[in-house]
């Protein structure tokens, strides 16, 4: 155990080595770890209690009281910016950790079982869900939930549409990778000595793809944050979170772009931007360093 745990340090050391001369991938790191830090301390350094109605100061500009003014109930923009980090960063997340699995263990089935009836109806699947539009598929898997009175939150509803109708990517990825895996001299080897299928794809082949599963991750999670703001600006999010897209989903019903009120929709529109901008940097960094061929570009 002690060698093992030592082997790994050892990888993830050189893996840090790798990653830290890529430029690009070292900017969207830094960028990726101030919003986490803003998702974890955001709710207790927030000028003002971001749920509380001031009627007396609706729609003001941005000004030394108010940093990036406030909306069309009096509430402080800025405090809602920091307090929406967490629930944006907490969707893309845990709807990403349901991607993940679902994609990683549909791609695993479909490139070891590749030349059987169930690799090649795992694989039509893949295909029919690769095909069909992400936004709509999931609008209506969110509304066909909505309307089924399903007795979860409107939040653990939208994580649940969005990581069920997102998983297809990381499928093919996986299935691609399994097929290159599985024709690898160590998996004969294991076959030779008896071992059975589960062990040879959760054993074997699997600790083998989860580098490229994690950067896929990473890239994931960015597409989860804008599905949220996606389903929230039309109605379909949790009116009782705060969110980004909740924040621009306001922001356009009570027509602040008409009123001129830029500060109510530009920052929560800069903030999707700049922290998928930072997630897709690292992410793409991610897989340059686990993929020799990519790094040998």
């Amino acid at each position: 155990m002690g060698m093992r745990w030592h082997l790994y340090k050892k990888r993830l050391k050189s893996t840090w080595n790798v990653y830290k001369r890529n430029k690009k991938g070292m900017v969207g790191l830094t960028i990726t770890l101030i919003f986490i830090f803003i998702a974890i301390f955001g709710p207790y350094i927030t000028p003002y209690d971001p749920k509380k109605i001031d009627k007396t100061a609706m729609w003001e500009p941005p000004s030394f009281k108010h940093w990036l003014g406030t909306d069309n109930l009096g509430r402080d923009i800025l405090s809602q910016l920091l307090y929406g980090t967490r629930i944006s960063l907490l969707v893309g997340l845990f709807a990403t950790l349901i991607s993940m699995a679902l994609g990683t263990l549909i791609g695993l089935l479909a490139g070891y079982y590749a030349e059987s009836l169930l690799g090649e109806l795992l694989e039509r699947v893949i295909d029919f869900f690769l095909v069909i539009p992400y936004l709509p598929l999931m609008i209506v898997f969110a509304t066909v939930m909505r309307e089924m009175e399903i007795k979860l939150p409107l939040f653990w509803i939208v994580i649940i549409a969005i990581g069920i109708t997102g998983w297809s990517g990381t499928a093919r990825v996986v299935r691609s990778q399994t097929l290159s895996v599985k024709e690898r001299q160590f998996i004969e080897r294991a076959r030779s000595i008896g071992a059975g299928d589960f062990d040879i794809v959760f054993r074997h082949i699997l600790p083998n793809i989860l580098p490229l599963v994690f950067a896929e991750a990473v890239l994931t999670i960015g597409g989860s944050i804008i599905a949220e703001a996606a389903l929230s600006f039309i109605g379909l999010g949790d009116p009782t979170h705060i969110s980004w897209g909740m924040m621009l989903n306001y922001a356009f019903t009570y027509a602040a772009p008409l009123r001129g009120a830029y500060w109510f929709f530009i920052p929560p529109g800069l903030a999707i931007l700049i922290l998928v901008l930072g997630m897709t940097l690292t992410g793409y960094a991610l897989d340059e360093v686990l993929n020799p061929r990519l790094r040998e570009r």
